[in-house]
């Protein structure tokens, strides 16, 4: 696994507090919730596809694909705080925009933090066992 060098890891762990800033004050109705959000999942997913894996191992190969999956849905949960946050953006009625929309973010908030978590631990344990 390619290791980020020093500034990549400070804005990789930069991207993961903003994240959990912009998720924590999101619960307040702040306004630059999602754009904290935004900016660190941006920062975090950027850094974490610049840790590539170059070797032949099945297993780290599909979990690398699954945190990718797992990436998309942290962006994903951007765009969902922004229209959570200002339903106008996505151009939806008031029906659609509860049904549908209304604070969905948590949950594809919450699934992306599940995959993070096994993913990362799973990786570690097949590369410390190969």
């Amino acid at each position: 696994m390619k290791q980020l060098n020093r500034w990549q890891t400070a804005l990789f762990i930069t991207g993961a507090v903003l994240m959990v800033i912009g998720a924590g004050t999101s619960l307040l109705r702040w306004d630059a919730a999602p754009w904290l959000f935004a900016a660190g999942a941006l920062a975090y997913t950027t850094m974490q596809m610049q840790q590539t894996y170059e070797g032949r191992n099945f297993t780290v190969r599909r979990l690398r694909r699954i945190m990718a999956f797992s990436d998309f849905l942290l962006l994903l949960t951007a765009v969902l705080m922004f229209i959570s946050r200002w339903p106008q953006l996505g151009g939806l009625d008031w029906l659609t925009y509860v049904n549908y929309v209304h604070n969905n973010w948590v949950v594809t908030l919450l699934i992306a933090a599940i995959l993070q978590l096994y993913t990362t631990y799973r990786i570690d344990n097949e590369l410390a066992h190969s």
